[in-house]
């Protein structure tokens, strides 16, 4: 699991604990539920039975793969829209393509975030390179959408670009455990992505055996999901294992420790940590668009099918697959069934 990582953790600046800290209890702890996502590569939907008031300012969260695929397997998803929120790619192991039709994009691969801003609306698309697709290879990562508060989800689109190398790498006080900070601050350091909605977002390994006891902002909620391995959490030493969301409640500090005997694969405790101010406001989620009122929502896909979310760039026209919800010309007016389902999303209307 290449990510980031270091030859000497020592040397890494130390997050202490806060002293007369209160750690936060376990309110539960759920199994993601396994599907496919876009042309059908396999995901985990980690946020899966838990109440949406729990998960605020986070709405959607998928671990992609991990899978080894042979030579011509790779998948990825169409051109689609977005409208309301921001989806944070994060790539453990493997390649991947973004282009959206702001100008934003790139590749990612091995530790690197890339962060859009859909705002008012945009198009895009996610799809593993050429070369990964002739060659198979491991592929493995995690998709995040990230709810704007009302006042910015007419923002206008944007793009970041967060590399590897520039993640803030912390230690555990006692150097068991590695912290990389993507976004938002853990104990006066900060990572590279700038959000629209504070959060806090890393993804941390705990050595076997170790106990991780991370300050985490009492204004923020609170969610750890095992990546791979096995561990316990909270004080109540709760177990955990792979493909488990942990929702804890109030207090300052997270609580974690690895099991002293883990797999040969999962030699470590590998954890997505998240959290952020719940923005407290009505949801309206269908398909691609995260709005306020079902009304936002119907006109979401009104302006889509009107191309007012913009149009395919015209150097990837010609690529756009006669059965995706755009039509040949771009334009939005061909509305598909697998808009709705983009990224595992609700086919219906979910208020909360």
């Amino acid at each position: 699991m290449p990510a980031v990582t270091v030859s000497d953790i020592t040397v890494l600046p130390r997050v202490n604990e806060v002293l007369g800290g209160r750690a936060r209890t376990v309110k539960s702890i759920t199994t993601a539920p396994q599907g496919f996502e876009g042309e059908g590569f396999p995901v985990r939907r980690a946020f899966a039975g838990v109440d949406m008031a729990e998960l605020d300012p986070f709405i959607h969260l998928d671990q992609m793969g991990e899978v080894e695929y042979a030579p011509g397997e790779p998948k990825g998803t169409p051109w689609h829209p977005h409208r309301g929120f921001e989806t944070v790619t994060y790539i453990i192991d493997g390649i991947f393509d973004h282009q959206d039709n702001n100008g934003g994009g790139g590749t990612i691969s091995n530790g690197d975030t890339q962060w859009m801003t859909a705002g008012a609306g945009i198009l895009h698309i996610e799809t593993p390179p050429e070369s990964l697709v002739m060659s198979g290879g491991l592929f493995h990562g995690f998709q995040l959408w990230v709810n704007l508060p009302a006042a910015k989800k007419w923002s206008p689109p944007a793009y970041q670009d967060v590399r590897a190398k520039d993640v803030a790498l912390l230690s555990s006080t006692d150097g068991g455990s590695l912290l990389r900070v993507i976004a938002g601050e853990v104990a006066g350091h900060f990572g590279p992505g700038s959000t629209q909605t504070p959060i806090t977002l890393l993804h941390a390994t705990v050595a076997a055996g170790a106990e991780l006891r991370l300050p985490w902002r009492k204004d923020y909620n609170a969610l750890v999901y095992t990546i791979a391995g096995h561990g316990f959490v909270g004080d109540e030493a709760r177990p955990v294992q792979m493909g488990q969301l942990t929702v804890f409640g109030d207090g300052d500090t997270i609580v974690v420790r690895a099991a002293n005997q883990q797999e040969a694969r999962s030699p470590e405790l590998e954890l997505f940590i998240l959290g952020g101010a719940p923005i407290k406001e009505p949801v309206a989620w269908m398909g691609p668009f995260v709005m306020n009122t079902k009304r936002e929502v119907l006109q979401a896909f009104e302006d889509f099918q009107k191309g007012l979310l913009g149009s395919i760039p015209a150097i990837y026209k010609d690529d756009a697959k006669p059965n995706t919800p755009l039509n040949r010309s771009g334009d939005g007016s061909k509305l598909g069934a697998d808009v709705l389902d983009v990224h595992g999303a609700p086919t219906d209307l979910q208020e909360g």
